[in-house]
């Protein structure tokens, strides 16, 4: 009877138990929430911090001065916000991009172009196939933000000096002289008065004679007068006129034009750059016809304020570059394009000017660039008249250079040797010195 009693108050304890969960679950679908486990307990945890970050983000973007507000504008302008909100070490290169553009003269058109280029770039490095759009942008952006767009260098011309200079790199050729000092004395007039459009609008010289005459150190000559740098562009057979155009950028290996290309290594907008051999640059005739009208482009005053090259893709003013052309002849060049230049003639040497540069121009300098001192290697008066024209008949000196190099470096040979310790050329042993043929 006992045994009985007691598990009939131990079913009702178990009882009671059951009916109180039920009760309990039955509260907890009403109010919509499970019974507060341990998991639950760190899930609600971590939801309160993170909305505790969230206020705190918001309280700081709320509490943000309007100085910072301004940046951000700017940033979002240039398209820097959405990089530096990702991972930085993904956009490094990008930003480097992004910093040479802001810190570059490029004009603000092309820096907007730029800025749009970045922007595509952005969205393709989320794909992660961005290399070799990447290289292209590179490549342009280093052209753009390098390229001289506003650097100039002080022009300052002294017609004595001008004179002095040319008359320490040539002997003879006083027409010429005179003619270039007639040039640039009308341009000093022009600078003295500001008239710089007038400057600008100046023909352009074009010297034509034979080779070896001294048109390259003439032009040379000038640049120094005018303490200008100076390149010198061979447009010798050039294949085609992208050479002078430049590339589309979109292309693998493109480049700009030697137009730009000179400008770029010398570091300003107005340097002297000597066009040369215009009269070779190609044996074709349609390509010959599309390098002239280039060439009318780029050296017509006109025209020159806005050349575009096909790389840039943005006009370039050329109006303050000094171009000087060259040429063996003036045959093939277009009319259009001699109207725009000033032709200067350049005759050859006689054999008294020839005696004169090789005792008092070559021989110092071949003596320097052997290495021989002045009373090493010396030379009779009369043997200068045996070496003018050993071969037949020479326009320029070159040939005559030659001559003198090799007789130098045989008179080197012997001191070397310990044969002498000095060397006289005369008429008697003028022989011993020859090439040998």
């Amino acid at each position: 009877m006992n045994l009985s009693i007691s598990s009939i108050s131990a079913n009702d304890s178990s009882n009671a138990s059951t009916n109180q969960k039920k009760s309990s679950q039955s509260i907890d679908s009403k109010t919509g929430s499970n019974p507060p486990n341990n998991d639950n307990l760190d899930a609600m945890a971590k939801k309160n911090d993170i909305e505790k970050g969230e206020e705190v983000e918001t309280n700081n973007k709320t509490s943000e001065n309007p100085t910072d507000a301004k940046q951000n504008e700017k940033s979002q302008k240039t398209g820097r916000s959405s990089l530096e909100s990702g991972d930085l070490s993904e956009y490094d290169e990008i930003n480097r991009l992004i910093d040479k553009i802001e810190k570059s003269s490029a004009p603000e058109e092309l820096k907007e172009q730029t800025y749009d280029m970045i922007t595509r770039l952005k969205r393709m490095v989320r794909t992660g196939v961005y290399s070799r759009e990447y290289d292209i942008m590179s490549n342009y952006i280093d052209w753009v933000t390098n390229f001289p767009w506003k650097n100039e260098v002080d022009e300052s011309l002294d017609i004595d000096e001008v004179k002095k200079s040319l008359d320490e790199t040539h002997y003879g050729l006083d027409l010429v002289k005179e003619r270039v000092l007639q040039y640039l004395a009308v341009r000093k007039l022009l600078l003295d008065k500001k008239d710089f459009e007038a400057i600008e609008k100046s023909p352009v010289i074009c010297m034509v004679g034979l080779q070896g005459i001294g048109k390259t150190t003439m032009a040379k000559s000038i640049a120094k007068a005018l303490k200008r740098p100076f390149y010198r562009i061979s447009l010798g057979a050039i294949g085609s006129v992208l050479e002078v155009r430049g590339r589309n950028k979109a292309l693998e290996g493109a480049e700009p034009g030697q137009i730009v290309k000179a400008i770029y290594r010398c570091g300003v907008r107005n340097p002297v750059i000597l066009l040369d051999e215009l009269d070779k640059a190609s044996g074709q005739s349609g390509l010959l016809a599309d390098i002239m009208a280039t060439m009318l482009e780029i050296l017509d005053p006109e025209q020159n304020n806005t050349f575009r090259d096909h790389f840039l893709d943005y006009p370039i003013d050329l109006s303050k570059v000094m171009f000087i052309v060259s040429a063996n002849k003036i045959g093939t060049f277009s009319a259009a394009l001699m109207d725009r230049m000033e032709i200067i003639r350049m005759p050859s040497y006689t054999d008294a000017e020839k005696q004169v540069i090789a005792r008092d121009y070559l021989l110092p300098r071949v003596r320097k660039e052997t290495g021989l001192e002045e009373d090493q290697l010396s030379f009779s008066p009369d043997v200068w008249t045996m070496i003018l024209r050993p071969l037949g008949y020479d326009s320029g000196i070159r040939s005559l250079q030659r001559m003198v190099e090799y007789m130098a470096r045989q008179a080197a040979l012997e001191i070397v040797q310990q044969k002498t310790k000095k060397v006289h050329i005369s008429s008697e042993n003028f022989s011993q010195y020859l090439p040998k043929y």
